[in-house]
């Protein structure tokens, strides 16, 4: 296993280059780099030629995680499109995600955690009352109370499937 001393100095020397050549893959070369140095570290035995070995397993890693990330905003994208718009503007209002997010971040702590939980984590009123650590009936009228500051701040008519 490689020693600290070692580690330290090969992330000062290469880690540089490393986050330079990953980023040509991937978004976040930084993550990758971290990964492959503590790969490496756990790698039994040690790699021949440490340098080398790192900058072949970076770019893997950051094609990789370039790769997750494409997968995971399709997810999403694929997602957005199933679920119905949360509310219906009506024909005078104009209404953008910008002013919805910022509504919902004004919200206090609880209804806004509950609504977050419950229509964008897709849990039940239970679940959420486990995380929030309070009773189901709680978690609900947080959500509901959320909903109707949201209603008031944004001057719409929320569709009726909450």
């Amino acid at each position: 296993m490689m020693g600290p001393e070692i580690l330290g100095e090969l992330v000062d020397r290469h880690s540089r280059a490393l986050v330079l050549y990953a980023r040509q893959w991937c978004a976040a070369p930084e993550d990758v780099v971290q990964e492959a140095f503590l790969k490496m570290v756990t790698y039994w035995p040690a790699p021949h030629k440490v340098v080398p070995w790192l900058f072949r397993v970076v770019p893997n890693a950051a094609i990789s995680a370039s790769r997750a990330e494409k997968r995971r905003r399709r997810h999403e994208a694929a997602a957005a499109e199933y679920f119905l718009p949360w509310f219906d503007a009506g024909e005078d209002t104009v209404l953008d995600g910008r002013t919805v997010a910022q509504a919902l971040q004004a919200l206090p702590a609880e209804p806004r955690e509950a609504i977050t939980l419950h229509l964008w984590g897709g849990l039940t009123f239970e679940e959420v009352a486990e995380v929030a650590g309070c009773s189901s009936s709680t978690a609900h009228r947080w959500y509901l109370a959320g909903l109707d500051l949201l209603r008031e701040r944004l001057r719409i008519h929320a569709r009726s499937e909450f």
